[in-house]
């Protein structure tokens, strides 16, 4: 039988009594703190799997037990509560890295307005000093299809409704059929294969009533100003390189080897997330029926015994939003891999994997939400990043239900933007982190940022999840250039 670990941190009762003072009742043992509110002694305890050399932030130990707390007066309840070694408090109440499990209800708010942000990578058989002998063009074409407004998106109605509806795989259909703009030139053979290698086939059942009216029209062509755009805050598209190979064997099965050229694309569904999550978190606080005391963390859950037709609606908004998110990784993925065989001739770049981080999946008799966190399944890949200053992780799962199947979606971040814009401007490269960080951006703001220097480091979020069975680390990457929105 395995001994607990006996922390050696002079600093842990200090932060156990500070937590404390916040109205949390916190322990730690074997790497994982416990809490839970102080006054709901009888609530769920959260779990937060984080290294003890990692900073801990009341703010979020507080909207983790919160979380945990969650239940419905009308039936409905969280049943578990865990977070990721990236832990980190959110913007809206709900901690980054956060994973739920429910039983007869969903928490909108917990999913949040990023829903389906998520990562996808490829890899190309493209050597480091090939791709620097053209760097400067490479760079100055995707510029203009990130930043510029080069890149040609458009498509016909019924294909946007087909995307919003059916996700990638609807897309597909009816683009192959007319194809227009940019993806013209792929190979559509190609993109209907690499279904196979996105998390669900990137298709969920939405449906076309949760989408914004002008994104689906009934004829003519549409152009979405914001599909294929990385979007803000920690959204990236980078070049790396493949440095190092640990799992030979799941490596050369998923056509992994060391020296590759690879690129890693993390984005979501931009500003149809934000309409539908806004929208939902909204009907959510509207459907509480009157009488009721408010939750105190103001997260207003759904409840299948008193609103079932609202939970069905949001979970279908949920995934018209998630297909948008899918469709928009591949898009951006795709300029890049054409700009690529535009520049260095005939490359195949094929996809690794894609996967999502803040979405509401069903789990036997109820769901889990994972807001910041990323499904972990028994031989699925997974992708984690770090800082564009930091080396990347490609790993595969090991389906450890202790942790409900779940890793980390990155670092996480140690400082705030706003803390990064008042004091970052006064640091130098070096203290930012920032020295022969190659970071293409037009706002010199972004680059501060989203420095090195705002994260946690990225080797023990892994370590911590190796050492708990959630992954194995089969490759590693180091970045080359990150284009950053």
């Amino acid at each position: 039988m395995q001994q607990p670990k006996k922390t050696s941190s002079k600093k842990l009762p200090r932060i156990l009594k500070a937590l404390s003072r916040q109205g949390l009742n916190v322990s730690y043992q074997n790497g994982v703190y416990s809490v839970r509110l102080n006054y709901l002694p009888d609530a769920p305890v959260a779990e937060v799997l984080l290294p003890e050399n990692l900073p801990v932030e009341g703010k979020a130990f507080k909207q983790l037990a919160e979380l945990a707390s969650i239940q419905h007066p009308q039936g409905g309840k969280v049943t578990r509560t865990l977070a990721t070694p990236d832990f980190h408090p959110g913007d809206a109440g709900v901690a980054i890295g956060s994973i739920a499990q429910t039983r007869g209800m969903v928490i909108p708010a917990a999913v949040g307005s990023d829903i389906n942000c998520g990562m996808r990578l490829h890899v190309a058989d493209l050597s480091l000093s090939e791709f620097l002998q053209q760097r400067d063009r490479f760079v100055e074409l995707m510029k203009g299809d990130y930043f510029l407004g080069t890149r040609d998106v458009t498509m016909t109605a019924q294909t946007a409704r087909a995307l919003f509806s059916e996700g990638i795989l609807g897309w597909w259909e009816r683009m192959k059929d007319r194809p227009l703009g940019s993806v013209a030139q792929s190979d559509f053979e190609q993109l209907f294969e690499e279904c196979d290698r996105v998390y669900l086939r990137g298709s969920l059942k939405g449906d076309i009533r949760h989408a914004p009216e002008d994104l689906v029209p009934e004829t003519g062509i549409v152009r979405d100003g914001d599909l294929a755009t990385i979007g803000g805050g920690n959204h990236f598209v980078e070049i790396q390189q493949v440095t190092e190979v640990a799992d030979r064997a799941t490596a050369y099965q998923w056509g992994i080897r060391e020296g590759q050229l690879a690129f890693m694309v993390h984005s979501g569904s931009r500003t149809v997330g934000k309409y539908i999550g806004k929208l939902w978190r909204d009907r959510a606080r509207k459907a509480w029926a009157n009488g009721l005391a408010y939750p105190t963390s103001r997260l207003f859950p759904l409840s299948t015994n008193a609103t079932p037709d609202l939970v069905k609606d949001y979970l279908q908004a949920e995934a018209t939003a998630a297909n948008y998110g899918f469709v928009n990784r591949l898009l951006l993925a795709e300029l890049l891999r054409l700009r690529l065989r535009q520049v260095y001739g005939d490359i195949e770049a094929p996809l690794v994997y894609d996967l999502p981080h803040n979405l509401t999946l069903s789990d036997r008799d109820g769901w889990i939400t994972r807001k910041g966190a990323c499904p972990a399944h028994l031989g699925q890949p997974v992708i984690i990043p770090g800082s564009m200053g930091a080396s990347s992780y490609l790993l595969v799962g090991s389906g450890r239900e202790k942790y409900l199947s779940s890793a980390s979606h990155g670092a996480g971040r140690m400082r705030s933007r706003f803390e990064m814009q008042r004091e970052g401007t006064k640091q130098g490269e070096e203290a930012l982190g920032l020295k022969g960080v190659d970071c293409i951006t037009l706002r010199e703001e972004r680059r501060i940022e989203e420095a090195p220097a705002a994260y946690k480091p990225i080797q023990p979020i892994i370590d911590a999840q190796v050492e708990a069975g959630i992954v194995q680390i089969v490759a590693k990457l180091q970045p080359i250039l990150t284009f950053k929105g």
